[in-house]
C-alpha cells in the first residue's frame, strides 16, 4: 500500500511524517484496539471516488468499541466528515483504501479496559486488489481454529485478535496456498482468515451464521442482498461442515479487502471447474458495478467524495 501524504491524528490532519505514537501506547503493547477498512472506488467515466458503504462500518466500529469499551471521542456523523476531509486533501484518482483506528492510548502499564484514556487515528491510501479477484485462489483448512466469542470475540475487528488471522494466512502461504478456511472450536466451519465465504450447491447460496465466530461482514450482508434480490437465489445461513467445503459446485470469499474472491481449490481438490462459477462471477460483475456508481438501485450505499 503506498504512502499516504496526510493522516488524521490527535484531532487535526497532519503530515504522515508527523503521525506518531508512544511506543509506550496501550494498544501497541496489548492489541486495545477496535479498527475498520473501508474502501473507495473510483469511477473514471465521473472522475470521482465512492466510498462504499461508508455509514454501516463507522456503525459497525462504534458497536465494536463497546466491547472494549473504547470511546473514540467522535460522533458517526463527525468520523464520517473526517473521512471526507482527508480523502479531498490526498485527492486520489484511482481506487483507496481508509483505516480508522480507535484505541486506548494511555501509556500505563497493564492490560485492562478501565482507567484510561482512548484517541483515534485516520489514514487512507490506494490499493488495488487484497486478493486476485481475476482467478480461482486456492487454499488450505487451517489447522489453527478461529477464536470464540467468549475469549477474544471474532465478531468485533479487536487488532489484538488478528494474530489469529496472521497464523492462518501464514500457514496457507507456507504450505503453498493463497488463503486459508478456518473451524469453529467444534470443528464446525467459520470463514476465511480475514474474510467471510459463501459456497452454492444446486443453485442455493450458503453462508454460516453470525454466531459461529464469524466477523459480521458488510460485503457478506451486501452480496446476500443481491443473491436473493438481483440473481433471484435462495440464501441459506446455516452451520456448514469442513466436507461440505469439497462437493460444493463453487465457492468464494467476501470482505471489504478480499471484495468477491473466487476459490477453485480447497486441501488440493478442485472445486467445481476449478475455476471462476457462474453464480460467483455473476455476483462479482454485480458488486463492481454497483461500488463503483453504476447501479442507480444501490446509490444509496455510496458516499461521493
Amino acid at each position: 500500500m503506498p504512502k499516504p501524504e496526510y493522516a488524521f491524528l490527535e484531532g487535526r490532519i497532519v503530515p504522515i511524517e508527523e503521525a506518531k505514537i508512544d511506543i509506550r501506547t496501550n494498544a501497541l503493547q496489548y492489541g486495545t484496539a477496535i479498527f475498520e477498512g473501508i474502501r473507495g472506488y473510483w469511477n473514471e467515466q465521473r472522475q470521482k471516488i465512492y466510498v462504499f458503504k461508508m455509514k454501516d462500518h463507522y456503525l459497525r466500529m462504534l458497536e465494536n468499541c463497546k466491547i472494549l469499551m473504547i470511546d473514540p471521542g467522535y460522533s458517526l456523523d463527525e468520523l464520517m466528515s473526517i473521512t471526507l476531509e482527508l480523502l479531498r486533501k490526498e485527492d486520489y484518482r484511482q481506487d483507496v483504501y481508509i483505516r480508522p483506528f480507535a484505541y486506548v492510548s494511555s501509556t500505563s502499564i497493564g492490560p485492562k479496559l478501565v482507567g484510561y484514556e482512548h484517541d483515534f487515528f485516520l489514514y487512507t491510501g490506494p490499493m488495488g486488489d487484497y486478493l486476485d479477484t481475476s482467478r480461482a485462489i486456492k487454499v488450505c483448512v487451517s489447522s489453527w481454529c478461529r477464536l470464540s466469542d467468549n475469549a477474544l470475540p471474532p465478531r468485533g475487528k479487536i487488532a489484538g485478535s488478528y494474530v489469529n488471522s496472521a497464523l492462518q494466512k501464514t500457514e496457507a502461504l507456507l504450505n503453498g496456498f493463497d488463503e486459508a478456511i478456518v473451524l469453529t472450536s467444534d470443528g464446525h466451519v467459520s470463514e476465511g482468515s480475514a474474510m467471510n465465504l459463501f459456497l452454492a450447491k444446486r443453485g442455493v447460496l450458503f453462508t454460516t451464521p453470525t454466531t459461529d465466530e464469524i466477523l459480521e461482514g458488510i460485503t457478506r450482508r451486501t452480496v446476500i442482498q443481491m443473491a436473493r434480490e438481483d440473481l433471484g437465489l435462495e440464501v441459506v445461513e446455516r452451520k456448514i461442515d469442513r466436507t461440505e467445503l469439497y462437493t460444493t459446485d463453487e465457492l468464494f470469499f467476501t470482505g471489504t479487502g478480499a471484495q468477491i474472491s473466487p476459490i477453485g481449490e480447497v486441501d488440493r481438490r478442485k472445486i467445481g471447474q476449478g475455476e471462476i462459477g457462474p453464480i460467483t462471477r455473476q455476483l462479482s460483475d454485480l458488486y463492481f458495478k454497483v461500488v463503483r456508481g453504476e447501479m442507480e438501485k444501490y446509490r444509496e450505499w455510496l458516499t461521493e467524495v
